[in-house]
């Protein structure tokens, strides 16, 4: 016990806690316990737990021994200890060996405290060796202020804004179109050549037609604006991309449901008035998507995904390896992965509609801001290519999640005001687009890496982009409107500014290397031959179509999902439904052909290739983590071959220039893949493991399992990292 309390001595002397602008300590705890892997042997590491009013803290002496390349990817914001309030799942604790839910007042103070976080993270805190006192004042404090109703104006966000209000500066790099200003959305219309059809209207500025409603948005031309405030915006079609060919995709929320006769038949007349606006056959065709109705309900996608994050939220080695033989049975019974795909189905027909079939497509729901963001993004990553760069994804998330008014408050539950409303719809979108990135990764700019560290700023509140439920609750809070009680608007941070969270050398992750950019050809110069050179460089890793030949560029790299995740997964979904003959033809035929990286791209949806996103929901389970393998490895060899190629290029450039000129930095980050984990970036942090002994009796039972249990053992022998 000596050698316990001089570690933690020492502990109080070498580290502080880092506070951001306007944050305050609520409740501390000394002598606590915090569990590196909580198993028989119960290691872990003395320190402080701390509580503020941005987040949970614990500060060990373990932070001390992070070596430069593990802090490559450190986030300036949130510490490897750091938990946001926001990001707090549930709170559990152990009384005599037996784990309960803690909430409200406790009569009586666990032994052991458990927080499970919304990134999937599990952090175990020993309180035995706490003073009692300091022990109630830290799990009341901190079950309080993470489950305890908020008002919005109570959030941390405001007061970070206020406290660094003077010191906020924007990176003069993020070029994101914002869709805040009646310029932006102009420039969108030309951009996708809408503007014929379609007009940016202002009718809305003050937001006294709807506040649900942008204060700058698109209808079409021959709609009056009058029109837009009869029913405060319901029942009004609302442009959000046009295709090359002059189909739209638009969408519309529903009028509200009235039971006077006489009110529905107006209601009946106004939508016919409207609906001849966009449909004018033959020159105009609309088909009609109800998501409300035809669709996914909000229920099932709570549903799904309560089941489906339970299978990552494992609380130590014993129960990781308790549930690994029935582990493909509760991943099929969460449904999740067959609501992907039934996402990226709809999608695909949608697009198969306006790409082949040249009709304009309405998409309605109640109020067209949940399953409308989500599948007018997905069509609009399929059909354009600038929404795969990272500025044009940025952008269309703000132009159809956030100024398209998805409530991300309700919807993340921010305020602990209604767990109901709590449904991970943008999670789910975010899910979707990692398919899309998996199986045609040279098609997009940026990384799975970028697509997870963007899901985990949905619980860091000191950026507004995911804590409003609409522009209007925004432009309100932030003191656009009644300025006379401040002396000047809040300029809140948006998530777009990596900067804030990441030093440049760690944004490089966030940038894919093997992004096949689009060719800018000379007017001399014979239209295919350098994009053909570009496209053999990024064949090997297109994994629409499998081959049968072997060698380094198959998939063998992606021998963590073989073995962990799956068989395959073809016997988790099975398509019961027959697809329409249009849309299988639609599918089928551009399939067959080489992938355009800069054209129309959909997903493969056989249930084979809808597959578990690793990096997000095993990224901090050590026993799912491969040392040297995995698809890091088939990067480090590739950013290898591309920077020899580059230095050759350098020496061929040189022989034309009498001045050698600047060389561009290659990537360094993967060099050595041997010391790097399946789940890098995220699994550096997880340096401390063991090799995990499986359940040989479990798997006795299963016969001819018993090679592959071996073969298990073998890829999943971790060490110290």
């Amino acid at each position: 016990m000596k050698n316990v309390y001089y570690r933690f001595w020492v502990t109080e002397k070498e580290v502080t806690l880092h506070l951001l602008p306007g944050e305050q300590v609520l409740c501390e705890a000394s002598t606590v316990l915090k569990y590196v892997q909580e198993d028989s042997s119960q290691h872990g590491v003395y320190g402080r737990l701390v509580c503020t009013d941005f987040k949970i803290a614990f500060l060990g002496d373990d932070e001390s021994t992070l070596d430069n390349d593990e802090t490559q990817f450190k986030n300036k914001v949130i510490g490897e200890n750091d938990i946001t309030l926001h990001c707090v799942d549930q709170i559990y604790g152990v009384f005599d060996e037996k784990k309960k839910t803690l909430f409200g007042q406790l009569k009586k103070y666990p032994e052991k405290l458990i927080i499970h976080c919304k990134d999937l993270r599990v952090f175990q805190f020993c309180l035995r060796y706490t003073k009692e006192e300091e022990v109630k004042r830290i799990v009341s404090g901190i079950i309080h202020h993470t489950q305890a109703p908020k008002l919005l104006k109570r959030l941390f966000l405001f007061s970070y804004a206020t406290a660094a209000q003077n010191n906020t500066v924007t990176d003069p790099k993020n070029h994101t179109v914002m869709f805040d200003s009646l310029k932006d959305w102009c420039w969108e219309l030309e951009r996708t050549k809408g503007n014929m059809k379609y007009k940016a209207v202002s009718v809305n500025e003050d937001y006294e037609v709807c506040e649900r409603l942008p204060a700058y948005f698109v209808v079409p031309t021959p709609l009056p604006e009058e029109n837009v405030q009869r029913f405060q915006g319901h029942g009004i079609p609302i442009w959000c991309w046009s295709c090359h060919n002059g189909s739209a995709l638009l969408k519309m929320s529903a009028l509200p449901k009235e039971q006077d006769d006489g009110i529905l038949q107006i209601q009946k007349s106004f939508f016919d008035r409207i609906y001849k606006t966009i449909h004018r056959p033959p020159y105009e065709i609309v088909k009609t998507e109800d998501l409300s109705s035809n669709f996914l309900s909000l229920q099932e996608i709570q549903t799904a995904y309560s089941k489906f994050k339970q299978l990552f939220l494992i609380d130590n080695s014993t129960e990781f390896w308790d549930t690994d033989i029935k582990w493909f049975s509760l991943l099929e019974s969460s449904s999740w992965l067959d609501i992907i795909r039934r996402c990226l189905k709809k999608a695909i027909e949608i697009t198969e509609c306006m790409e082949a079939q040249n009709m304009n497509v309405l998409l309605l729901e109640e109020n067209a801001s949940d399953l409308c963001c989500l599948i007018s993004s997905l069509v609009q990553l399929m059909m354009d290519p600038h929404c795969r760069t990272r500025i044009g994804f940025q952008s269309l998330i703000q132009k159809e999640w956030v100024m398209g008014g998805h409530c991300f408050l309700d919807r993340c539950n921010h305020l602990r005001q209604n767990d109901k409303e709590e449904v991970p719809v943008f999670l789910l979108f975010l899910d979707c687009v990692w398919q899309l990135v998996h199986q045609h990764p040279p098609a997009f700019e940026f990384t799975e890496t970028y697509l997870t560290v963007l899901s985990d700023s949905l619980y860091i509140p000191i950026f507004s982009t995911f804590f409003f439920n609409s522009p209007h609750q925004k432009d309100t809070n932030m003191g656009r409107e009644g300025q006379e009680t401040q002396s000047k608007p809040l300029n809140l941070l948006t998530v777009w500014d990596w900067s804030v969270q990441f030093e440049p050398k760690a944004q490089t992750l966030l940038k894919n290397p093997l992004y096949v950019e689009k060719p800018k050809l000379d007017k001399g110069q014979r239209k295919g031959m350098r994009f053909k050179h570009q496209r053999q460089l990024s064949l090997p890793l297109t994994q629409s179509k499998s081959s049968p030949k072997r060698g380094f560029f198959r998939e063998e790299t992606d021998h963590l999902i073989k073995n962990l995740l799956g068989k395959r997964i073809s016997k988790l979904i099975n398509s019961s439904d027959e697809l329409q003959d249009n849309f299988r033809e639609f599918y089928d035929t551009w399939h067959s052909k080489p992938t355009d990286y800069h054209g129309l791209l959909l997903p493969h949806i056989e249930g084979p290739e809808i597959k578990v996103w690793a990096q997000r929901y095993l990224r901090w389970i050590p026993e799912a983590q491969i040392l040297g393998g995995g698809r890091v490895a088939t990067m480090s060899k590739l950013l290898e071959m591309m920077e020899e190629v580059q230095s050759l290029q350098e020496k061929i450039d040189e022989r034309h220039h009498s001045q050698q000129a600047p060389q561009a930095e290659a990537p360094c980050l993967l060099r050595n893949s041997a010391r790097l984990s399946s789940l890098f970036p995220f699994a550096l942090l997880q340096r401390h493991s063991s090799k995990p002994v499986l359940p040989t009796s479990g798997w006795k039972a299963l016969g001819d399992e018993d090679d592959l249990a071996k073969q298990e053992d073998e890829f999943v022998d971790l060490g110290d990292v």
